[in-house]
C-alpha cells in the first residue's frame, strides 16, 4: 500500500436482513485506498461505481445492523433462560425413588406440583438437556432430508440455528463436567412452572417455524410425540376412549436411553381401576404390562437410544399375552387378567402413568424418549402382520380402535410434536 493511504472497508451483505424471515447472511470486505486528507466517502463512491450504489448499500448495511443487533438480542436471551434453567437444575438434591413391591404395584408416593426438578438428580437432568439439544439437531437433519430443494435462505437459517445448538450443547456438557467435578455451589430458586416450560421450548418453538409448510402437507399419521425430561406435567392425552376388549394388540414405535427405566409409554385408566392397561418400566425393573392391576414382565431390551418397534397381543381367554421386539416374538405367557375384559369409558394417555382418572401423575414414572404410530386393535395379530409393521414390507393398517394421526392426539406441558417418518428408520 502507498505511504499515506488508508483502507477504507465496506460491510457488502449478501443476504437481506433476517428481521424478514432469513438467516445472518455472510460478509466481505471492499478495501479502497484513500489519501490521508482525501475525502473517505467520495473514494467509496468511486470503489462501488457510484455515489448512489455507496447510498444504497449504506442504508442496507445499516438496515442489516440494527437486525442482526436485535436478533443477537433476542439468542442471548434465550441462551440466558437455558443457563438459569441449568443453574436451577444444578442446585436439585438427589432424591431415589422408593422401590417397588415387587409386584408390579407403585408404591403410594407424594405427588410434586413442580415436575421433576426436586426428584431428579442434576447430573441426570443435565444429561437429559444434553440429548434434547441431540434431539433438536436430528431434527433439523429431518428438515434437510425433507428440503433439499429449499431455499439458500431457509438453508442459511438451519445453519444458524445449528450453530446456536452447538455452543448450548457445549454450555451443558461444561456444566455436567463441573457438575461431576463438584465445582458448583447449590442454589435455592423456585420459578413458575410456565417459565421452565418457555425455556424448554425456545428452540423448538423456533424449529418449528421451519416445519410449518411441511406440517401442512405431510400424512396425518407421519409424526412423532418428543418428551424431554421427567416431569409429572407433559404428556399427550388420546382424544378417544377403549372399548370393550376381549383382546387387543397395541404395537409402536420407541426410543428411550433414560435411566433408571425410560418410564410409561401409556396408561389407561377407568374409573374405579387406575391400572386398567398399563406399559411401564419404572425404576430398575424390566417393562411392564398392567392388565386389570395384574402384571407381566415383558423381555424388551430397548432402553439403547435407538428406534425399536413393539408390540403387546393379549386374549381375555386364559390372559394369553405376547411380546415382539423388531418384528420378532420375544416372548409369551398365559394367566395375565383372564377372563378380564378390558373397560370402556375411560382415559388414554401417553407419556405418564395415572394415579386417578386422567391424572395424578408421578415424575418418576413419567416417559422419556420419542414415541409414534401407537395403534391399538380389538384383536391379536397374527405374526406375519406385526412383522409387516416393524420392516414395513407392506402397506401395513392402522389400528382399527385407535389409529395414531395428529387429529386424534392433544399435547401438553411441553411435549412436542415432529414429522417421523418410520420406515426411514430402517436405513
Amino acid at each position: 500500500m502507498a505511504a499515506g493511504l488508508l483502507l477504507l472497508p465496506l460491510l457488502l451483505p449478501l443476504l437481506p436482513p433476517p428481521g424478514r424471515g432469513q438467516g445472518f447472511g455472510q460478509t466481505r470486505f471492499v478495501c479502497t485506498s484513500v489519501p490521508l486528507d482525501g475525502d473517505m466517502c467520495a473514494a467509496a463512491a468511486l470503489g462501488t461505481g457510484s455515489a448512489e450504489e455507496l447510498k444504497s448499500t449504506v442504508l442496507q448495511l445499516r438496515e442489516t445492523v440494527l437486525q442482526q443487533k436485535e436478533t443477537i438480542m433476542n439468542q442471548k436471551e434465550t441462551i440466558r433462560e437455558l443457563t438459569a434453567k441449568l443453574g436451577r437444575c444444578e442446585s436439585q438434591s438427589v432424591i431415589e425413588p422408593p422401590p417397588g413391591d415387587g409386584k408390579g404395584r407403585k408404591p403410594s408416593v407424594s405427588k410434586n406440583t413442580m415436575g421433576d426438578l426436586s426428584r431428579t438428580p442434576a447430573a441426570e437432568t443435565l444429561s437429559q438437556l444434553g440429548q434434547t439439544l441431540q434431539s433438536l439437531k436430528t431434527r433439523l437433519e429431518n428438515l434437510e432430508f425433507s428440503r433439499m430443494n429449499s431455499s439458500s435462505q431457509t438453508n442459511n437459517l438451519k445453519d444458524i440455528l445449528q450453530s446456536k445448538i452447538d455452543d448450548l450443547e457445549k454450555q451443558v456438557l461444561s456444566r455436567v463436567n463441573s457438575l461431576e467435578e463438584g465445582k458448583f455451589n447449590p442454589r435455592n430458586e423456585s420459578e413458575e412452572r410456565g417459565k421452565i416450560e418457555s425455556t424448554l421450548t425456545s428452540l423448538h418453538q423456533r424449529i418449528s417455524d421451519l416445519e410449518k409448510g411441511q406440517k401442512d402437507n405431510r400424512p396425518p399419521d407421519r409424526f412423532q410425540l418428543t418428551f424431554p425430561l421427567r416431569t409429572n406435567y407433559m404428556y399427550a392425552k388420546v382424544k378417544k376412549s377403549l372399548p370393550e376388549m376381549y383382546a387387543f394388540s397395541v404395537c409402536m414405535w420407541i426410543k428411550s436411553s433414560a435411566s433408571p427405566g425410560m418410564g410409561t409409554p401409556f396408561s389407561y385408566a377407568v374409573p374405579g381401576q387406575a391400572n386398567e392397561l398399563v406399559l411401564i418400566e419404572w425404576g430398575n425393573n424390566p417393562m411392564e404390562i398392567l392388565i386389570n392391576d395384574k402384571v407381566a414382565k415383558l423381555p424388551f431390551v430397548i432402553n439403547d437410544g435407538k428406534w425399536h418397534h413393539i408390540c403387546v397381543t393379549w386374549t381375555t381367554r386364559d390372559g394369553v399375552w405376547e411380546a415382539y421386539q423388531d418384528g420378532t416374538q420375544t416372548g409369551n405367557g398365559e394367566n395375565l387378567a383372564p377372563y378380564h375384559p378390558i373397560k370402556p369409558q375411560g382415559v388414554l394417555v401417553l407419556g405418564q402413568e395415572q394415579d386417578t382418572l386422567g391424572g395424578g401423575f408421578d415424575a418418576t414414572q413419567a416417559f422419556v424418549g420419542e414415541l409414534a404410530h401407537f395403534n391399538v386393535w380389538d384383536r391379536k395379530l397374527s405374526p406375519g402382520e406385526v412383522y409387516s409393521l416393524a420392516t414395513c414390507s407392506t402397506k401395513a393398517q392402522a389400528g382399527n380402535v385407535i389409529a395414531w394421526a395428529e387429529a386424534n392426539i392433544d399435547i401438553y406441558g411441553g411435549a412436542t410434536k415432529w414429522t417421523f417418518e418410520a420406515c426411514r428408520q430402517l436405513n
